[in-house]
């Protein structure tokens, strides 16, 4: 756990009276993540807000609450007057000097996001950071919602952003578990395997195991990680691509783009030598979009999925 997030019971201490504890234990401790200067009236905390996290941005936008926005990061890039706004770099790889730059109040973030040292200087320099977490699953994107609406003082507006999302998502249940599966597949067959390649960098080639936003966004367009065995992300050999035998690759625009296109991806050491090299069967999405568990996860995972299934 990022090591400036409370522990349950220090949050509730901190934000509640006695007589709320037990209401605000199922309410608020099980999604929000504050640090040790949670301490002001909510009204006033969140001010002068650097955002760090694409889907956290693109949360805030959809919630309409982008005026409290001073500064984001690199993986912000949706929508686009996100461009407008100052960058204060990488989600992993933050600095103190370019942080405190942009004389914040306030840093949300996600635990993905560090180096932890320098998070911790942050809030001992002043500054309120507030860290959500990462959580890939559907769950975690509406308790982000949640959390944000709260933090922003805006739960009506987080309520109805996640009543629109939700009809979408049950939506897409729907229609992946009893159309796309059911018509077009062989009743009982097993799911097609597939292979998330990391490749913005050609100096470093990965592929995606279990415990990875990818393999999550596999698992939901009912694809079987040809690479699940392995945890996190791995360098991408041809053995282990040989072996794999995936029917579908996935990329985010920004891989296939750093290859050269189709013609670099099918160049990549033993892809031509699966079913997915011979047969075409490369898929890509701007990686936000894909990996980043934002409000447009059920729209993205609906239209790749009848691009995977091919549905028309």
């Amino acid at each position: 756990m990022h090591p400036v997030i409370l522990e349950r019971r220090q949050l509730l201490q901190n934000i509640c009276a006695p007589a709320a504890k037990a209401a605000a234990a199922t309410a608020i401790s099980s999604w929000l993540f504050p640090s040790p200067s949670w301490s002001k009236p909510r009204a006033t905390v969140l001010k002068r807000l650097v955002c760090v996290g694409g889907s956290l941005t693109e949360i805030i936008y959809a919630l309409d609450l982008q005026e409290h926005l001073i500064a984001i990061d690199t993986t912000s890039t949706y929508p686009m007057a996100t461009k407008k706004l100052p960058n204060v770099g990488y989600a992993r790889t933050l600095s103190l000097e370019g942080v405190l730059s942009m004389r914040p109040q306030t840093l949300l973030v996600t635990e993905d996001a560090g180096p932890p040292q320098v998070l911790r200087q942050l809030s001992h320099a002043g500054v309120q950071v507030k860290v959500l977490k990462a959580d890939h699953r559907y769950e975690g994107l509406i308790d982000r919602i949640r959390a944000i609406g709260f933090l922003l003082g805006a739960e009506a507006r987080a309520e109805k952003l996640i009543k629109e999302i939700n009809h979408e998502w049950q939506r897409y249940q729907q229609d992946i578990n009893h159309g796309v599966i059911g018509k077009n597949e062989v009743p009982g067959s097993k799911k097609p395997k597939a292979m998330f390649i990391m490749a913005h960098s050609p100096q470093q080639i990965m592929v995606a195991g279990h415990s990875t936003s990818a393999h999550a966004i596999m698992n939901y367009l009912q694809l079987d990680n040809a690479f699940k065995t392995l945890q996190g992300y791995k360098p991408l050999t041809p053995e282990s691509v040989i072996a794999g035998q995936a029917d579908v690759i996935l990329l985010t625009d920004q891989g296939l783009q750093a290859q050269g296109g189709m013609k670099g991806v099918l160049r990549l050491p033993g892809l031509i030598q699966t079913p997915a090299g011979r047969y075409r069967q490369i898929y890509s999405r701007e990686a936000n979009h894909l990996l980043g568990f934002g409000p447009r996860l059920p729209s993205m995972l609906y239209s790749l999925a009848k691009e995977i299934h091919n549905i028309k």
